[in-house]
C-alpha cells in the first residue's frame, strides 16, 4: 500500500514538471513581436529600406560618372540613444549585409577589424615568408562613411503603451566632409497590457 501510494506521488511529480516550456523553431523571416520592443525584424527590414533608399539617391550616379569606378564604402559608428538595450552590432551587421549584396558599392571593414587586421599583417613582416606575407600601405581606402542613431520616444498611460523609434543615417564623403545623403526610417508601435499598469 505504501509503495502504491508513493508510486502515485512520483508519477504526480513528473506529470507536473512534465507541463513546461516548450520551444519551436521559426523561420528567422518570421516577423515577430512578443515584447513590443526593438527586434530582429526591425533591424532587418530598416536596414533594408534604408540601405535601398541610400542607393536610389543621386549621389551614387554622380560618383560613378565623376570617379568612373563605384565608390568604396564603410559603417562607422551608428549610436544607441533609445530607451532600451538594441543589439546595435546586429544592426551594423544588416547594414553592412546590405551594402555589400548589392553589388553597387565596394565595403571596407569597420575600424575595430581593420586593427586586428593590421596587427595580422604586421606581423606577417616578421614571421611570413616573403612569398605569403600580405603588404603593407596597400588598402583600400574609403569615399564614404555611414554614421547614425536610433532614438526613441515612449508614451505610456495605465496598460497602453506607444513606442516611437526613429532611425537616422548619414552618409559622409571623407575627404570633403559633404554629406551626400541623409535618411530616416520611422517605426511606431502600440502595445496593449490590459489594465496592468507599465
Amino acid at each position: 500500500m505504501k509503495g502504491m501510494f508513493l508510486t502515485v506521488v512520483i508519477a504526480a511529480l513528473l506529470l507536473g514538471c512534465g507541463g513546461g516550456k516548450q520551444v519551436t523553431r521559426l523561420d528567422p523571416n518570421t516577423q515577430t513581436d512578443l515584447s513590443g520592443k526593438w527586434n530582429d525584424t526591425d533591424s532587418r527590414l530598416v536596414a533594408q529600406e534604408m540601405i535601398a533608399d541610400c542607393l536610389s539617391r543621386p549621389w551614387l550616379t554622380e560618383f560613378n560618372r565623376t570617379a568612373g569606378k563605384k565608390p568604396v564604402v564603410t559603417v562607422g559608428t551608428i549610436d544607441n540613444l533609445s530607451h532600451e538595450h538594441i543589439a546595435i552590432e546586429t544592426f551594423i551587421a544588416d547594414f553592412e549585409r546590405e551594402l555589400i549584396n548589392s553589388a553597387q558599392v565596394r565595403f571596407v571593414a569597420a575600424a575595430d577589424w581593420r586593427a586586428e587586421i593590421r596587427k595580422e599583417r604586421s606581423e606577417q613582416q616578421e614571421f611570413a615568408s616573403a612569398e605569403t606575407m600580405k603588404r603593407m600601405r596597400n588598402e583600400l581606402g574609403a569615399d564614404f562613411m555611414l554614421q547614425g542613431a536610433i532614438k526613441s520616444i515612449v508614451d505610456q498611460e495605465e496598460g497602453k503603451q506607444v513606442v516611437f523609434y526613429q532611425t537616422d543615417l548619414t552618409l559622409v564623403n571623407i575627404e570633403t566632409m559633404e554629406k551626400v545623403w541623409i535618411g530616416q526610417k520611422k517605426i511606431k508601435k502600440g502595445i496593449s497590457q490590459g489594465s496592468t499598469k507599465w
